[in-house]
């Protein structure tokens, strides 16, 4: 009798360990998934609280392998019960929905058992990445800015078109406004990898033309990259 009760209360001692080496090497993997992450990352919209999402969702699936253990009715049942789970917080960066993937594969090949897989797997990937990094793949071999110049002259000045012509690949003016007792106009430029490290100087030169109060360069992306 008792005996049945240690064994309905109990987890026995082989399956225990299991768990235990499941969890500890998913966190273990996703850990090293974040620190990839971290030092890969690209752009502004980087948030800390990523990270501690990523060490978590891996371990926390390879549990959810554990309670199912083949057991199709009560896949089944987990599946509808997680289906009320709704997300809220949207992806700004595709790269941020590769890495929630890449964390919950490993945690279904821990929580599976299947340990050795995981480990090379996530190698395999990282070693990808930072390749993709240090070789700037998807990097545009161009750069596209606005630049915003207002003045308090009767016209444009003509020497400001020459210098935008000089030093940027292509341009065109998307706006021309008449204010009172002045301008603005707003090109639309694009540089070079050579040409955009010398935009600063472009600024000064249209900044010491006689007529024109300020000169404005933006960048429109998105996601900057650094």
């Amino acid at each position: 009798m008792w005996q049945q009760i240690l064994e309905t209360f109990f987890v026995p001692g082989e399956l225990m360990l299991s768990l235990f080496v499941s969890i500890v090497t998913a966190l273990a993997l996703s850990f090293f998934i974040a620190l990839v992450y971290r030092n890969t990352h690209r752009g502004m919209n980087y948030e800390p609280a990523f990270l501690s999402t990523l060490v978590l969702i891996s371990p926390i699936v390879a549990l959810v392998m554990f309670f199912i253990q083949g057991d199709l009715v009560l896949s089944l049942g987990l599946v509808g019960s997680l289906s009320i789970i709704r997300f809220r917080t949207p992806i700004k960066d595709t790269r941020d929905m590769v890495y929630l993937f890449w964390v919950i594969a490993i945690g279904l090949g821990c929580g599976t058992n299947n340990w050795t897989i995981a480990l090379l797997a996530t190698v395999f990937m990282a070693f990808v990445i930072f390749i993709l990094f240090l070789f700037e793949y998807g990097r545009p071999k161009h750069t596209d800015f606005v630049l915003v110049v207002s003045g308090r002259s009767k016209r444009t000045p003509e020497e400001a078109n020459l210098l935008i012509q000089e030093f940027s690949s292509r341009s065109r003016i998307r706006s021309h406004d008449m204010i009172d007792g002045g301008w603005e106009v707003i090109y639309e430029l694009r540089f070079t990898g050579a040409q955009e490290r010398e935009a600063e100087h472009l600024i000064s030169q249209i900044k010491a033309i006689k007529g024109i109060t300020k000169v404005s360069l933006l960048a429109p992306q998105l996601a900057l990259p650094m």
